[in-house]
């Protein structure tokens, strides 16, 4: 039976509900360092081996503007349209700080299990 249970399970499925459990935590680390424009935040995240197309992008960086989290200003573009800068707002500091304490927490508990013997 285990083994039965062992092949229909797909190691790739579950590495990609791991990093979207950790893109909204790694999309304010990256707003952290300062303001951003969508293509600034996946070139980040790919730099750190985090492929993240920007149709998943764009809903998350909604979702935190409209939840207070960050805020974004237009620029104009000498090349095109004009472009939205992101960037946290204080209390999206305030939330990072929250997250990146239960990151650690986590990262720690698991860390215990892999070598609690």
């Amino acid at each position: 039976m285990f083994t039965y249970i062992f092949a229909d399970m797909n190691t790739a499925k579950s590495q990609v509900q791991l990093r979207k459990g950790a893109l909204e935590l790694c999309v304010l680390r990256v707003l952290a360092h300062g303001e951003a424009y969508t293509s600034d935040i996946t070139d980040s995240l790919k730099r750190a081996e985090l492929l993240v197309v920007e149709g998943t992008l764009y809903p998350l960086l909604s979702r935190l503007k409209t939840s207070g989290i960050c805020t974004y200003r237009w620029e104009e573009s000498k090349s095109g349209p004009p472009r939205k800068y992101y960037s946290l707002t204080p209390m999206g500091k305030e939330y990072l700080d929250e997250l990146n304490a239960e990151w650690a927490k986590l990262v720690s508990s698991i860390e215990h299990l892999t070598t609690d013997t």
